[in-house]
């Protein structure tokens, strides 16, 4: 499972031009799940992202988290986090969770983050075609992998 987490000012998703989920300051999550992937990367991820201190404190140093910050989380599913480039010019997602598997994981994942930091969390549409808007505080955008485990 791999996560693309940006620092926003604010965010929001369209799909045909309707604005259904937006947030002002907090996370933006772009969240890719892979057909290995289970409960335990979710647990994982939502531990390491509820307290990943990327939030300034009084002095201007990232030092507080998302739930310190009273911020907002939109989480948007991505398919393409799991793009392999190694042959060609065409990525290949051969590695991305098919529906069945993405979908349940997604929703775990949404509603465990909810829990864990507290914070008001909206979402995209699992597999809808959207226009995501965002304004990148910082900027601060870090990727974090459950395989990797950096």
């Amino acid at each position: 499972m791999r996560l693309l987490i940006q620092r926003v000012k604010n965010a929001y998703v369209e799909i045909d031009n309707q604005r259904i989920a937006e947030i002002g300051a907090g996370l933006l999550i772009f969240l890719g799940i892979e057909t290995l992937d289970s409960s335990e990367d979710v647990e994982w991820l939502v531990a390491k992202v509820s307290k990943i201190r990327i939030f300034d404190d009084d002095q201007g140093v990232m030092n507080r988290a998302v739930s310190e910050v009273f911020a907002q989380i939109l989480v948007v599913s991505q398919f393409t986090l799991h793009a392999s480039t190694k042959k060609g010019n065409r990525p290949s997602y051969i590695k991305a969770a098919r529906p069945e598997t993405a979908i349940p994981l997604y929703e775990l994942f949404v509603k465990q983050i909810e829990i864990e930091s507290g914070c008001v969390v909206k979402t995209g549409v699992f597999g809808a075609m959207m226009n995501v808007g965002l304004v990148n505080d910082g900027p601060v955008t870090i990727i974090i992998d459950s395989k990797a485990k950096e």
